[in-house]
């Protein structure tokens, strides 16, 4: 019984793997595919990378040819340029208006003024005749105007005295010509073709009238005559020369 359930004794050795043998062909080929699939891989990678740079610089180099085209440029310079001087023009128009309207605003108070003073010394004067009775000239000139052959005059007359009667008379004026190397006066006629201009007044009297003469003619002077109603012989007389 006891050898019946005795067992051999058994030899335990190593497991053994068995493996084909490659030989050094099969690493060589392996090796060259390996780096040949790198390569292609890289090579790849290296014409997508490429392209992607081409289509950016594409891209850029389209943008900057729209931003700086040549002829774009000039036109949006010149666009900015003529707003640029319009605006000038209008701010230079806008102070020459206003420059023009200053110097006639000037021009119409220097004006104002020299008439203030002539009124002035006008009232002055009559002021001062008060104690002095009679009819005598204030003011009496004669001036070219701008139109050739055209003359302007202007008299003034006052009467003083503390309490002045209403003085009525006639004016007469006769003009100095020398025309074609002779002189010669003539009398000057009102708007009733007459020579004698009549005047109604208590304390002044103002008269201004014009006359025309032939381009050829020379003005000397011009003389005014004062008669009272009824008399025939002209109590004042008085002679101007054009102003110069």
């Amino acid at each position: 019984m006891l050898k019946l359930f005795q067992k051999k004794p058994q030899i335990l050795s190593p497991r053994v793997v068995v493996r084909p043998r490659r030989s050094w062909q099969f690493y060589l080929f392996t090796a060259v595919t390996v780096c040949a699939l790198l390569a292609l891989l890289s090579w790849g990678m290296y014409e997508a990378g490429r392209q992607s740079v081409n289509d950016h610089n594409d891209t850029i180099e389209e943008k900057s040819t729209y931003l700086f085209d040549p002829g774009s440029c000039r036109q949006t310079k010149k666009q900015q340029l003529c707003t640029q001087i319009g605006d000038l023009t209008q701010q230079l128009q806008i102070g020459t208006t206003a420059n023009e309207n200053l110097a006639e605003e000037v021009k119409s108070l220097a004006s104002e003024n020299d008439q203030l003073k002539e009124k002035l010394v006008f009232f002055q004067h009559l002021v001062a005749s008060n104690t002095k009775s009679g009819i005598s000239i204030y003011q009496f000139n004669l001036q070219e105007t701008e139109t050739a052959g055209k003359y302007r005059y202007a008299l003034t007359l006052i009467q003083g005295g503390e309490r002045p009667s209403d003085f009525k008379g006639s004016l007469r004026f006769k003009v100095k010509l020398t025309q074609n190397g002779q002189s010669k006066a003539v009398p000057l006629t009102n708007k009733n073709a007459k020579q004698d201009f009549p005047v109604h007044f208590k304390f002044f009297h103002r008269l201004e009238e014009n006359f025309q003469v032939a381009p050829d003619t020379t003005v000397e002077n011009i003389q005014v005559q004062i008669y009272k109603n009824g008399d025939k012989k002209p109590f004042v007389t008085k002679t101007v020369q054009p102003a110069s």
